[in-house]
């Protein structure tokens, strides 16, 4: 079982020593709408980031959009209008694939071009299609394709491994 407390402490910590060796001044952290949210929330609250939190709404970046359409719960990004030359800790629940990520990306390059971005995430699963990997994470998890992980909250955070019935 993943246990929601152990797995940000283990992000933080090695957030933290992301931050020295990298030498992130003042860095923007951005949370990917919705479970990378609310694990920047409290990751931005522990590590006392002055700068406000950024959120991303990726939907419309998304290389499936034109097949699955827009989700019914699109919500706005909010980032400050000056990406340009910035130190960014980006924040997600879970990487996969590495498509949501490669999203990700692409909007924060529309609002500019950062100095550095730093990939921070929960939990980090096998089937990465991309060539992106975490710089940071809470535990690394292996899952059959038939399972899933989802992050409830915000309050409380909770984890749960779903187990998707193939039909057969």
């Amino acid at each position: 079982m993943l246990e929601i407390n152990h797995l940000l402490n283990s992000l933080e910590t090695d957030l933290k020593r992301i931050i020295t060796e990298r030498q992130l001044i003042n860095p923007l952290m951005i949370g990917v709408r919705t479970g990378g949210v609310w694990i920047a929330e409290q990751l931005h609250r522990r590590l006392n980031i002055s700068e406000p939190l950024g959120l991303l709404d990726i939907s419309f970046y998304r290389d499936d959009f034109s097949q699955i359409g827009v989700h019914p719960n699109v919500k706005p990004s909010q980032l400050p209008s000056q990406i340009e030359g910035r130190d960014i800790i980006l924040v997600d629940d879970v990487f996969y694939t590495g498509r949501t990520v490669r999203a990700a990306l692409n909007e924060i390059f529309d609002y500019g071009r950062p100095n550095q971005v730093v990939l921070a995430v929960l939990i980090a699963r096998d089937g990465r299609q991309i060539p992106l990997s975490p710089d940071c994470l809470g535990a690394r998890v292996e899952l059959s394709s038939e399972q899933r992980i989802k992050l409830m909250g915000p309050d409380p955070l909770i984890i749960e491994l779903q187990t998707i019935d193939s039909g057969s």
